[in-house]
């Protein structure tokens, strides 16, 4: 029996290759952005990392703004803000702002990691007035003022006795989306507490998705906004003409996501054929092998197979498409062809999806 097709999105870590500075990384983006636009995707998000070579994502609201104003209609967000990197009220202001400029089209995804090293964290929450000293501890609290600034009404802030009135924007008509993203337990377990939608970091870790997925489902406290809970996965895919070209073009991520498991020096993302002149020391094939037997890597009919038992098995109606194919040497630097094409190819496979 065929599974129901899922809806699809796209989750983008702006990703910078060898032959590519940060504008062309940024160029690139925007046209996967109009394919996914174009092709009837659902959401396109956007993650935050700081100081990596092969990461151009490190400020999602620029990111958002930049991409939902080159686009007509897919819902654009956050995979996600790291909350601890900065002040509730800022993250609120930025993303009233972009509701206001693109009513109903933004989505707020808010993570509790760090997203880059130590050093860069420090830097981080010193510049943010120490922001992060106690962002940790104190998260659940700061998602739920993220929320309340974000409505018409805002929030109470009581300082010397008095309750004073903060909003993040003078007349709020509409409210971005909050979703909570976790990769443990912990989120897993506040989303459903605080009635919001949840997403598990199924293409980072690969392990523990169901669990997370049935704590959520079993312990959801319904909210006015989403009486019942909401969620989707997310998993890495390559795809082309062939499984052999598509096998090929994972090589690139796949060598990103050994050097950062194994603790080696990050650098841009390969191309194709250096990924392939370097290849795998055999100590490290079993990790390969792991991450390839989880990611979605195929021709198009195999990986619309892959992706609809996946929203099977973990009981979605939607899953969010993290393009990871390579490019080869000589592919104009400014565009990604074959993550537009691994977009192109899922939506022609999977016709019965709605965006």
């Amino acid at each position: 029996m065929t599974s129901p097709a899922p809806a699809l999105s796209v989750l983008d870590l702006v990703p910078v290759r060898t032959d590519q500075t940060t504008a062309d990384a940024v160029a690139a983006t925007r046209g996967l952005a109009r394919v996914a636009d174009e092709t009837g995707y659902r959401r396109y998000w956007v993650a935050e990392h700081h100081n990596m070579p092969a990461v151009a994502a490190t400020n999602p609201p620029v990111m958002i703004a930049l991409l939902a104003a080159a686009t007509e209609r897919i819902r654009v967000g956050s995979g996600g803000v790291m909350l601890p990197n900065h002040a509730p009220l800022v993250v609120a202001e930025q993303f009233a702002l972009l509701e206001a400029a693109f009513p109903g089209r933004i989505d707020l995804g808010i993570g509790r990691a760090p997203g880059t090293d130590p050093v860069t964290s420090f830097a981080l929450r010193h510049g943010a007035g120490g922001v992060g000293e106690d962002a940790v501890e104190r998260f659940p609290e700061y998602v739920e003022n993220i929320v309340a600034m974000m409505d018409e009404g805002g929030v109470g802030l009581s300082v010397a006795g008095r309750t004073h009135e903060l909003r993040a924007t003078p007349r709020a008509a509409s409210r971005a989306t909050v979703w909570l993203l976790g990769s443990s337990d912990y989120s897993a377990r506040l989303a459903a507490s605080q009635g919001l939608p949840y997403v598990f970091a199924h293409h980072f870790s690969g392990r523990g998705t169901a669990e997370a997925l049935e704590l959520y489902r079993s312990t959801y406290r319904p909210s006015p906004e989403n009486p019942e809970p909401r969620t989707f996965l997310t998993v890495n895919a390559s795809v082309a003409e062939t499984t052999e070209e598509a096998e090929r073009l994972a090589l690139p991520q796949l060598h990103a996501m050994v050097t950062l498991r194994t603790g080696g020096q990050l650098r841009p993302q390969l191309l194709v054929e250096e990924a392939e002149a370097i290849g795998f020391p055999d100590a490290h094939l079993p990790l390969v092998n792991g991450m390839r037997g989880r990611w979605v890597i195929g021709d198009p009919a195999t990986a619309a197979e892959r992706i609809a038992d996946l929203a099977a098995e973990f009981d979605v109606d939607e899953v969010m498409v993290h393009p990871v194919a390579g490019s080869y040497v000589g592919e104009p630097v400014d565009s990604a062809a074959t993550r537009e094409a691994t977009l192109r190819h899922l939506a022609a496979a999977i016709p019965a999806f709605v965006g």
